[in-house]
């Protein structure tokens, strides 16, 4: 199985989990999806692949349902309780990242086997780390935001796609571009080149799962769940 064919595959069921946390356990159920999704998205983010002929990263597929998940939020229950979702995702990174860094100080016994494996996933790069995490927390307010405001301009179901894409892909845009420059700093004053091939292909990707997640909003919108 090509991996185009599999990364198609893996971010339908991404937002099949989404939807069915909701259908579950409502409102709560996407907040608990936030924060594993931040942890995740953290995580996978180590591994590259080959997609589309470039080399990316895999969280992005995981990252994005963040921004489906705020916009369901956002949609059915107000701007105040999507960007307290954004901090509680917020604080769920934070957390992770500073009880990671403390059980890595320990030293592991002779017959450990995890230890290598964890430092090579939770050893952060402090770019990488800064640049997340600002990327996170700005991008996913500015999303809030511009919801908002589009579903006062822009209200009703037939106008829902226009609420969930545009936010979506502007916020999407603002994260590249803040993780990018922080992340990436050292391409971006050696070579521009490389640095812009990292950013065209990151947000081209997360542009693609931006547009992929606009039918499971609407089957979202149809579930009533408090």
């Amino acid at each position: 199985m090509s991996n185009e064919v599999l990364w198609l595959i893996f971010a339908l069921v991404n937002f099949l989990l989404v939807i069915f946390i909701y259908r579950i356990f409502g409102k709560n159920g996407l907040i608990v999806w936030i924060g594993m999704s931040t942890v995740l998205a953290n995580m996978q983010v180590l591994k590259t692949v080959e997609l589309f002929g470039v080399t990316a990263t895999l969280g992005n597929i995981v990252y994005g349902t963040i921004f489906l998940a705020t916009d369901i939020i956002n949609e059915k229950y107000g701007k105040e309780e999507a960007r307290k979702a954004v901090w509680l995702g917020f604080y769920t990174l934070i957390t992770m990242t500073i009880v990671m860094q403390f059980a890595l100080l320990f030293q592991p016994h002779e017959s450990d086997v995890a230890h290598e494996a964890l430092s090579d996933i939770f050893s952060l790069v402090p770019q990488v780390a800064v640049g997340s995490l600002l990327a996170y927390i700005i991008s996913q307010n500015i999303d809030v935001v511009i919801f908002a405001k589009l579903k006062s301009k822009f209200a009703g179901t037939k106008f829902l796609w226009i609420r969930n894409n545009l936010s979506t892909m502007i916020s999407q845009l603002i994260d590249t571009t803040i993780f990018s420059v922080i992340a990436f700093w050292h391409f971006l004053t050696t070579d521009m080149s490389v640095w812009l091939s990292i950013f065209l292909s990151t947000y081209v990707i997360k542009f693609l799962v931006s547009a992929l997640d606009t039918p499971f909003m609407y089957m979202a919108k149809k579930i009533h769940k408090s």
